[in-house]
């Protein structure tokens, strides 16, 4: 199967389940609910590295762009729409990043999906925090969390390399005015954003720091919500929201 192929089955895959969301009104803020969380979530985990130093760009980049609660249907519909010519314009090694892009894209919905989904089914009452928590274990797919996370990775480092070639960024750059001209202004505000971050971080010496500090950190609440005992798990999640008391 081709990169153009795999990505528009990717963006399908999300747009399948978005159309399901919006049919169901429970279903849809329960999505909303849990993808906000998350993106609480990411924010107090790296929060030391989102106020200064030199992961901070890179970090408020994942926020917005990986692990953030915006709707993204606008850049979905464009990327499926480009699929076939970032295939033909570009190297084989960028249309695989685009690729894996779209996947990871695809596996987190399916998640967050699937987590929402759980929080419905618990009883009334429950906090924010033990609800999501026990939304999570209900939901479980511990491999796929662990594939996701090593997606996240390999992006991380697929984009470091990707900045050492000579010419991709001066590409991009020509890319905008066509972009614009076809609508695919979200798209090229996107590859433009993140090979810049990952190119400042690669001539500065911290990439592989900070791939290394996402692992270990997103290794850890994986850790912690699957095996760490319910309450330690839940009162862990609210200290990193700063609800904890």
């Amino acid at each position: 199967m081709n990169a153009a192929t795999r990505i528009r089955a990717a963006v399908g895959r999300v747009s399948l389940l978005r159309t399901e969301q919006r049919t169901q009104s429970a279903l849809h803020a329960a999505v909303e609910r849990t993808k906000a969380l998350q993106a609480r979530r990411f924010a107090g985990t790296y929060a030391d590295a989102l106020a200064s130093g030199p992961y901070a760009a890179a970090v408020r980049f994942f926020l917005v762009e990986l692990y953030s609660d915006k709707d993204f249907s606008e850049r979905d519909a464009q990327f499926a729409r480009i699929a076939g010519a970032i295939e033909k314009l570009f190297p084989a090694q960028v249309a695989e990043t685009a690729v894996s892009l779209a996947q990871l894209h695809a596996l987190t919905e399916e998640l967050d999906h699937a987590v929402a989904s759980a929080w419905l089914g618990l009883p009334p009452g429950l906090g924010e925090v033990p609800a999501y928590v026990q939304a999570w274990r209900a939901v479980g797919r511990r491999d796929e969390r662990q594939a996701q996370l090593q997606a996240v990775l390999a992006i991380g480092d697929e984009m470091v390399r990707l900045t050492r070639k000579p010419g991709l960024r001066t590409m991009l750059r020509m890319m905008r005015g066509p972009a614009a001209a076809a609508g695919l202004g979200a798209l090229q505000r996107f590859l433009e954003t993140g090979f810049d971050t990952f190119a400042a971080m690669s001539r500065n010496g911290v990439a592989a720091g900070f791939l290394h500090l996402i692992a270990d950190r997103e290794q850890a609440l994986i850790g912690s919500m699957f095996d760490a005992p319910l309450v330690a798990c839940e009162t862990g999640l609210a200290r990193i929201l700063g609800e904890a008391p």
